[in-house]
């Protein structure tokens, strides 16, 4: 069974798209990347499967219940950092954690002081004094410390520094090891192809693509370097090749269709050298919006 399944899931404010029709699965375990740039619907769609928005039209359901009539009794069991992180002024981290773990049952002293500990934060300052990335430390813990079977992290690493970003990722690792599962949205590539095993593809509002990170390079296109002692002019204008350019005495593109056809035509000239990998998740990212 599903940890998230929606079906034609849909919201709109008013006139104005928020997300349309939107199904997917994310299974128990995995990390699913949820990727487009801002604006396109992904702080929507986690808002919707976290029962704080309703939903126009389609359902949510998660842990096979659904995510408004079962709301609260689902987000004992899940954690959540969204993009920006808002606070009480006044309080100190440590007093502030306290009273978020008080939400929960148990006793979440020890865990509170691991994650603390390990993202480098200093429970006794108070929240106004804080920076940025240590709010969004504080977001982390809060987030960690009831220990979730699912998480939501909405641009997680915003505020961050690389180090601290590293850290982050082996903490996420950490946890989904032993058995979390982790909706992780973002419009920075990189991470999710990192860090995650599948992702989806959101283009102002609609789910366009959902494939395993592999499948998705190796569906796609090719990035070829081909030099040669001559190319003629137009040799490789054809199906397939789009972004052609020359670089470095030879020439670079992108290429889609039948492999064999592209290398029996590479391997008719007089070669000097010739690359063929396969693209970033960026590249693959940058062909769905245009």
């Amino acid at each position: 069974m599903p940890v998230i399944e929606t079906r034609q899931l849909t919201k709109y404010y008013g006139k104005a798209r928020g997300i349309v029709d939107v199904s997917l699965q994310v299974e128990e375990g995995e990390i699913f990347g949820f990727i487009g740039p801002n604006g396109a619907g992904k702080t929507t769609t986690i808002r919707l499967l976290l029962g704080l928005i309703f939903p126009t039209r389609g359902e949510a359901r998660i842990f096979g219940k659904d995510a408004i009539k079962d709301g609260p009794e689902i987000r004992r069991h899940i954690g959540y950092l969204p993009s920006e992180v808002f606070y009480y002024e006044g309080m100190k981290v440590i007093d502030l954690l306290k009273y978020a773990a008080s939400f929960y049952p148990g006793d979440h002293t020890k865990r509170l002081h691991e994650l603390a500990e390990y993202m480098e934060l200093d429970l006794h300052r108070k929240i106004e004094d804080l920076s940025y990335g240590n709010r969004k430390k504080v977001g982390i813990v809060q987030g960690l410390l009831h220990r979730p079977k699912l998480v939501f992290l909405d641009e997680p690493t915003l505020g961050l520094d690389p180090l601290m970003q590293r850290k982050f990722f082996d903490l996420i690792r950490e946890e989904n090891a032993r058995g979390v599962t982790v909706f992780f949205s973002s419009h920075i590539l990189g991470e999710v192809q990192r860090l995650c095993q599948r992702v989806g593809i959101i283009k102002e509002g609609q789910l366009i693509e959902v494939s395993d990170i592999r499948t998705l390079q190796q569906n796609n296109y090719k990035r070829i370097y081909v030099a040669a002692r001559e190319i003629p002019s137009g040799y490789f204008d054809r199906p397939g090749v789009t972004n052609l350019e020359a670089v470095n005495g030879g020439v670079r593109f992108f290429y889609k269709g039948d492999i064999d056809a592209i290398v029996a035509r590479i391997s008719a000239l007089d070669l000097i050298d010739v690359t063929i990998e396969e693209p970033t998740l960026e590249e693959i990212f940058m062909h769905y919006y245009e």
